[in-house]
């Protein structure tokens, strides 16, 4: 799913010729372009969707909307990890091969490489 999420402009600067911004949603730090709100200053609030700022929020608005976000799970979904999303949505426990190093727990449990472990059985 992809939001409009309110954030906060943390700072503002130019990239490659384009006004663009650090925002904060809720903990979570994005770049965001401003072109289309070229007066958007260092505090204020957007809603931001593709990483454009869209349109300019009061901040209760925005903390509203961010809590509520948060309630129902959308941030993490939004923001969060896809490896651990995947993980969480096949039933996994842990979200392998990241949980305590490579390949634990997988296939190649205990081995280096999964190249190396191909190339000794003659696969590479």
């Amino acid at each position: 799913m992809c939001l409009a999420v309110p954030g906060r402009v943390l700072d503002i600067g130019e990239k490659d010729g384009t006004r663009m911004a650090t925002v904060d949603f809720g903990g979570v730090h994005k770049e965001v372009c401003l072109e289309y709100l070229p007066d958007l200053q260092v505090g204020e609030y957007a809603i931001v969707h593709v990483g454009f700022a869209l349109q300019r929020l009061d901040e209760e608005s925005a903390r509203q909307t961010l809590a509520l976000f948060e309630e129902l799970g959308m941030l993490q979904e939004e923001f969060g990890d896809p490896w651990e999303q995947a993980a969480a949505q096949a039933g996994a426990d842990s979200p392998w091969p990241f949980a305590d190093g490579p390949f634990a727990d997988g296939p190649f449990a205990g081995e280096a490489t999964a190249p190396q472990h191909a190339q000794e059985e003659g696969r590479l």
